[in-house]
């Protein structure tokens, strides 16, 4: 087959959504390819799904603009940081840090690691009013354009128009910010993902109204506090009111997984007379766990001398059970004396001084876990997240303010109990670049092959509100003064503070344990262990601890050209313009819109002196010059080469005049149609 694509301008997210109601509901689309909405609700009966005329949701000026930045294509192309990329420790990393607007590079990474991404955490800019969120827009539409793109009247295009292309922090362009932002994420999750997203008081209310909205009520998982430990305004006046803590919303992709997943399925290993059973405590907890509370609920509690719990005074007993104390005070039980003594031979548990009750399995009943831990996040304060970005940046002091605790991060990471070796996770705000800090550690922490990517746009720092971090990234880091060059250079220091401190001192610890194995242990035993440690000792050796930097860069001047104007060959933009790192540039895009992994390198293929690009059964021609001697080569090479099988042939339209592209697309489908092969033939632009 044979195809002309226009690509280069048009990278934007998939609409998997409305593909899959082409695939199950083709008869509810006009010939134009329009969906149909009551011809849909004709095809579903009453009792598969109710179209409520009522309905709750959040709506603000520039909603409509919002849903439109979320669907139109990416203005950039991705570039590779070749300098950092080449250097000997990042060659093979599949760690990834990303320089640009996390809106476009989102829309990049949605056709590579399409549902891909098991977890996303994002710290986004709060809009307190003093943290220094301003929505300024790139895009240029006139009153016009903008009102045949979004279906709204003039007056509402110029209010939308006035606070997208100026400064503004209301509530509605910090909305308008992260609509397109979350929804692009979502398609980036896995069927079991999780999305955490930090917020404080100035926008929870909206955050979690708009989370309803792109991830659904249903999967609404938690509004989790955690405690800052640092003052800060809780409104956006001069209030003395101070609050000390923010919150993390968690989300997940698909509820059903989710459950299953996420927070785990009960376990009832204990079997007796009266079916499975799994132990659970018989103290109180909570916010009423002490004796003060229900005074009634403490008592103590007798075991006799024939085994016999009772709480009737005996003169006759073994031991006396009562509850522990609770922050210096006595402790309570769950049931009242009399429920204990009608039912605690059937529902008590006692063994080793620990009493505890039996909870049943009940086939009628959800025995599944949902519920979310309460206060869990009360332990992971600012200071330590300071304390640990000041360690990596020693002797330097306040380069940068209040990053995210690493052991938070590690905490949430966690909370997804994932054992899949091939896990992703993702920070679009990547501020300092503890999201890749608290992945490295985890990893040695525990072995594993988790990967991160990050994306941290080039916020320019301001010198007279941060001298320190100013100097710092100009002076000794010698680089133009961005957050980027903060991330980067964490990245960096925290991956040396681990190979160098807990890699180090963690194989010097296995390999002398290997040494100390004493003749206590008979030969099978040892042969376990050793096998494990040595496992152990090669995996920290294999840790990832690098990183690639790739880049987002505008697309050239010139560049956007009418589809029809294609088939005449007509040259609106000259392609001698173009440089070898522009022509790099475009095989980067390219590839990653082809779903190709960003950290994956194409393989170099020799043509007879034609240099071509071969991954994931897609072999790119970009280059000029290219001859008939290099189809035969080309031909040749698929015929005898049992490793080289492309699928698609992917030609670059400017560097091909139309006699080359008719000769190897007819060349291309011949040899296919003799070998029984499928080989798409593809002229890009």
């Amino acid at each position: 087959m044979s195809a002309e694509q226009k690509v280069t301008t048009e990278i934007k997210v998939q609409n998997k959504d409305l593909e899959n109601l082409r695939k199950n509901f083709p008869q509810c689309f006009d010939k134009d390819g329009n969906f149909q909405l009551e011809k849909f609700k004709l095809n579903l009966t009453e009792k598969e799904i109710n179209f409520s005329t009522e309905s709750y949701g959040l709506d603000w000026l520039g909603k409509s603009y919002a849903r439109l930045l979320a669907s139109d294509p990416a203005t950039t192309l991705l570039k590779a940081d070749e300098a950092h990329n080449q250097k000997a420790e990042n060659k093979n990393a599949e760690n990834l840090l990303i320089k640009g607007d996390n809106l476009e590079v989102l829309k990049h990474l949605t056709n590579c690691y399409y549902e891909k991404i098991k977890m996303i955490y994002i710290d986004p800019p709060y809009n307190t009013g003093s943290d220094g969120f301003t929505y300024q827009d790139d895009r240029k539409f006139t009153v016009k354009e903008l009102q045949q793109l979004i279906g709204v009247d003039e007056e509402k295009a110029k209010r939308i128009l006035d606070f997208t292309q100026q400064k503004s922090n209301s509530h509605s362009a910090w909305l308008t910010f992260m609509y397109p932002r979350l929804y692009l994420a979502k398609q980036l999750l896995t069927d079991d993902g999780v999305i955490f997203v930090s917020i404080d008081d100035s926008e929870v209310a909206q955050l979690q109204i708009l989370l309803d909205e792109v991830f659904g009520e249903e999967n609404f998982v938690a509004l989790a506090p955690r405690k800052t430990g640092a003052g800060s305004a809780a409104t956006r006046s001069d209030s003395e009111l101070r609050k000390l803590n923010d919150y993390v919303f968690i989300y997940q992709k698909n509820q059903l997984i989710f459950k299953q997943k996420l927070m785990g399925e009960k376990s009832f290993p204990f079997n007796d007379e009266g079916g499975d059973y799994l132990l659970a405590q018989y103290q109180a907890s909570g916010s009423d766990a002490t004796r003060s509370a229900r005074k009634n609920m403490y008592y103590p509690i007798y075991l006799l001398n024939d085994g016999t719990l009772t709480t009737v005074e005996s003169a006759s007993y073994k031991e006396i059970i009562l509850p522990n104390k609770v922050n210096g005070e006595d402790g309570r039980w769950l049931w009242k004396p009399t429920t204990f003594d009608r039912d605690n031979k059937k529902f008590i548990h006692f063994e080793d001084g620990k009493l505890q009750r039996k909870v049943y399995y009940d086939p009628k009943k959800d025995n599944n876990i949902y519920q979310v831990e309460k206060a869990w996040l009360d332990q992971f304060t600012n200071a330590s997240g300071t304390k640990r970005f000041n360690e990596l940046f020693e002797p330097k002091k306040g380069i940068f303010s209040n990053p995210k605790p690493v052991e938070l991060i590690k905490h949430l990471i966690n909370l997804i109990h994932n054992e899949d070796e091939e896990t992703l996770i993702l920070d679009f705000f990547a501020g300092s670049g503890t999201t890749g800090d608290a992945v490295t550690q985890l990893n040695t922490d525990d072995c594993g092959n988790r990967k991160y990517i990050l994306v941290q746009i080039p916020e320019p720092i301001d010198k007279k509100k941060n001298k320190a971090a100013y100097d710092f990234v100009k002076d000794e880091l010698k680089a133009e003064p961005t957050i980027f060059e903060i991330t980067k250079e964490r990245l960096i220091r925290a991956a040396k503070k681990t190979k160098d401190e807990i890699i180090v001192k963690k194989i010097a610890e296995k390999e002398n344990e290997i040494k100390g194995l004493n003749g206590e242990l008979d030969l099978e035993e040892k042969e376990e262990i050793i096998k494990q440690r040595t496992e152990e000792i090669k995996l920290l050796k294999k840790q990832d601890l690098s990183f690639k930097i790739f880049e987002t860069t505008p697309i050239w001047e010139d560049y956007d050209f009418e589809a029809d104007e294609l088939n005449n060959q007509t040259k609106l933009f000259d392609e001698s313009k173009l440089t070898d790192e522009d022509m790099k540039a475009l095989l980067i895009t390219w590839k990653t819109f082809d779903g190709i992994s960003l950290t994956q390198e194409l393989e170099t293929i020799d043509l007879g002196g034609y240099t071509a690009y071969y991954g994931n059964g897609k072999l790119y021609l970009m280059n000029k010059a290219f001859t008939t001697d290099n189809l035969k080569t080309l031909l040749e090479k698929i015929d005898s080469d049992k490793k080289f099988n492309p699928t698609s042939i992917i030609t670059f339209g400017y560097h091909f005049d139309s006699k080359n592209l008719r000769e190897l697309s007819e060349n291309v489908k011949s040899y296919a149609n003799k070998k029984n092969i499928d080989i798409d033939f593809i002229t890009r632009y």
